[in-house]
């Protein structure tokens, strides 16, 4: 058991552009790899901070963008084309700083491990929504280039998400999101330039991404688009494949430090996790190919551990059961599963049960002192990650202590808050995830 006092975080990530085959400003090696800010959307370095929000406000509207991002996912009879783009895209925790074109526009977008396409707003554009920053305006830049139709990448879409421009034979793409929010706009590549944490910004030319002349919904007017860092063929990450090797980390600071330090990512051989405490899971392929799935088979509560049969008859664990995502803060597990965790954790926690008289989390306590928690182990296939108190409760309110695992009749995902003070791995030509317990102000 632990006794813990915390604050809870949601994150920015602060980019500078990029550019996609060669790369350069950046070391000299076949695979130089390079390293990124990540600034959460409410810690003070934000663009998106509100000095008026209390540290509680902050968390509530956190939750609730995780709400709102995992309710659209379907877990019975799902429609491949429909479930591709089915997250709402103001959930995102995190945003990039990157710069676009030549010359060069800066542009703020949502990072997002739950989407491929990259897309930004466009000249000309109807409609719009309200954006602070300048547009984008390709006709402004000369590297800018239009994708064709019947190119891979144009192909890389969904039928229901392109057609082809019949007087210009240009790749057009339609996506909308779960919320009703929608980026109409024309296939293209571009040069994007993000600035690495050394003095030399990082260029990446060309990076397919949608010119989106035709947006609407819930985006933030911060954000100009969305960065896709998804496994899709669409995605960031796989445009960069051949200098990163299919390789990539992230280590977030919990919020209490997020006036003090960024987090970081690290893409490409710089990223690879090694040494002591290191444990892998297998990432198991399933469609649509964008997310990152991994097979939950136990959880424990100090010594108790309840299998994760994820509703199965049979008790047998369904493979790819969960979502590893770094834009939802809580993780939703299934709803049966939930009910005996919900038990255990009333008779292990030596507290008075109380409700969340907002009610969003299902187990709380009230918090008049320190209280002792137990350490929560996520048992992976081949690897068990323990969770520390940080990790798995929250102060929700000045007396209440909430417990961020919540039920869901939808797809279970890991989220954020669980992924805090972890080096987290993805090495997609192994097809593994992996954990190292790590004090992420000082990676």
């Amino acid at each position: 058991m632990a006794t813990t006092s915390f604050s809870f975080v949601t994150i920015v990530v602060c980019f500078t552009s990029l550019s996609a085959f060669p790369l350069s400003g950046a070391a000299a090696s076949p695979d130089p790899g390079f390293t990124l800010n990540l600034i959460h959307r409410d810690s003070p370095l934000s663009p998106l901070y509100n000095p008026n929000h209390t540290d509680f406000d902050r968390l509530r509207n956190a939750f609730n963008r995780s709400v709102s991002r995992v309710n659209v996912f379907k877990t019975k009879a799902v429609d491949i084309s429909s479930f591709q783009n089915d997250l709402v895209p103001n959930g995102g925790e995190y945003f990039m700083k990157m710069s676009i074109g030549t010359p060069l526009v800066d542009v703020i977008v949502i990072a997002d491990t739950g989407s491929d396409l990259t897309w930004v707003q466009c000249l000309p554009c109807d409609p719009c929504y309200r954006q602070k920053s300048p547009l984008f305006d390709p006709s402004r830049s000369s590297s800018y280039r239009h994708m064709l139709c019947g190119s891979r990448f144009c192909n890389a879409l969904d039928a229901s998400e392109q057609a082809c421009a019949m007087d210009t034979n240009v790749c057009e793409y339609h996506y909308s999101y779960g919320d009703k929010s929608y980026t109409n706009g024309n296939l293209a590549t571009e040069k994007f330039t993000i600035g690495s944490t050394s003095s030399r910004p990082v260029h990446l030319s060309p990076i397919v991404f949608g010119c989106g002349t035709g947006n609407g919904g819930t985006f933030d007017e911060l954000g100009s688009g969305i960065v896709g860092l998804g496994g899709g063929a669409l995605s960031l990450v796989s445009q960069l494949s051949s200098i990163i090797k299919g390789k990539f980390s992230y280590c977030l600071v919990p919020l209490s430090e997020q006036s003090n330090v960024t987090s970081k990512i690290k893409f490409g051989t710089d990223s690879v996790i090694s040494g002591p405490h290191v444990v892998s899971t297998p990432l198991v392929s399933k469609q649509p190919d964008t997310y990152y799935y991994v097979t939950l088979e136990a959880i424990s509560v100090g010594n108790k551990r309840l299998p994760y049969t994820n509703g199965l008859l049979d008790g047998n664990v369904e493979e790819g059961n969960v979502i590893i995502d770094s834009g939802t803060t809580l993780t939703f597990l299934d709803s049966e599963f939930f009910t005996e965790l919900e038990r255990v954790l009333e008779e292990t926690v030596k507290a008075e049960r109380v409700s969340d008289p907002r009610g969003l989390f299902s187990v709380c306590f009230k918090s008049a002192g320190d209280i002792d928690l137990p350490v929560i182990a996520v048992h992976f296939t081949d690897a068990d990650v323990k969770l520390q108190p940080l990790n798995t409760f929250v102060k929700a309110d000045e007396d209440l202590l909430c417990f961020t695992m919540i039920s869901s009749n939808q797809v279970g995902i890991f989220g954020n808050l669980a992924q805090m003070d972890f080096l987290v791995g993805y090495d997609l030509e192994k097809r593994t995830v992996s954990f190292k317990p790590t004090d992420c102000t000082k990676h």
